[in-house]
């Protein structure tokens, strides 16, 4: 059935099928357009690859100014404290100098004798950084700024105070095993 319909539209169409040979230089002609096609093909591909590597770039360059921009803009948490309380920020950097010169001193300190006592300090100096860190987000977070101030302040003492004790505790042993050491060689 199908191939009587099939049949039957070639008995129809066959009268208006191009029979005639093609004119004169047909061949050339179809082969000059051909190439001329494959010429701006290329041409258009050429111009199309030199946009995709330059869209990249400009896009990684997009992304890394927006990602700086957001880094710079954020203040740090010192940054944010200086703004609430410039005091704190100038005690602060007083207090981390004499607290960075006696961890100094400590560190000179150091002995096979003393080596638990320093470890047993730094451990406790950490513990105080801590508290100081949680103390500055309590400041940004708005709360009572003067008993916050206050908490800061004495934090500080604290860990000079402590370093300052553990260099007296480490001198005394130097002095009594030099005492003994005295009395041993009489």
């Amino acid at each position: 059935m199908e191939n009587e319909t099939i049949e039957n539209l070639f008995d129809t169409l066959q009268e208006s099928f191009d029979t005639e040979a093609p004119k004169a230089g047909h061949e050339l002609r179809f082969l000059e357009k051909l190439n001329a096609s494959k010429d701006l093909a290329s041409q258009e591909k050429k111009r199309k690859l030199w946009w995709k590597p330059l869209a990249i770039a400009a896009s990684i360059a997009l992304l890394c100014a927006a990602a700086v921009g957001l880094y710079e803009s954020q203040p740090t948490l010192d940054q944010k404290v200086a703004e609430i309380s410039p005091e704190i920020s100038r005690s602060q950097f007083y207090f981390a100098g004499l607290i960075d010169e006696q961890i100094k001193a400590l560190e000179n300190e150091s002995s096979p004798q003393t080596r638990q006592i320093i470890d047993d300090t730094m451990l406790q100096l950490k513990k105080l950084e801590t508290d100081y860190s949680r103390l500055e987000q309590d400041l940004i977070k708005g709360g009572d700024s003067k008993l916050i101030l206050s908490a800061m302040i004495t934090n500080f003492r604290i860990r000079i105070d402590l370093l300052q004790d553990v260099l007296d505790k480490i001198e005394s042993l130097k002095n009594l095993k030099t005492h003994d050491d005295t009395e041993t060689i009489i």
